[in-house]
């Protein structure tokens, strides 16, 4: 069993981690939107904001740095079919 001091310091970095994973879902989502719409300007910034929030969450440990990877690859290869579309 845990000790007080050790759940109150997990409590506070699952808050922390809490808010950088829930701001890269937010971009990711951003960014996949603005893909869905076809503006490819929007796209290409939104993705590259939601790259380099991935890649933070990754560096901080929030997510496995596959899982940053993967996510990034699923979202450029969106971006390059719209681009290759246009």
């Amino acid at each position: 069993m845990p000790s007080e001091k050790s759940m109150r310091s997990s409590l506070r970095k699952q808050a922390r981690n809490q808010s950088v994973r829930s701001a890269s879902r937010t971009y990711v989502s951003t960014a996949v939107k603005a893909i869905g719409r076809e503006d490819v300007p929007k796209s290409e910034s939104a993705v590259r904001q939601a790259i380099r929030y991935l890649d933070k969450a990754a560096k901080r440990g929030v997510i496995h740095r596959n899982n940053a990877s993967r996510r990034k690859s699923r979202l450029m290869k969106r971006l390059n079919t719209l681009l290759s579309i246009r």
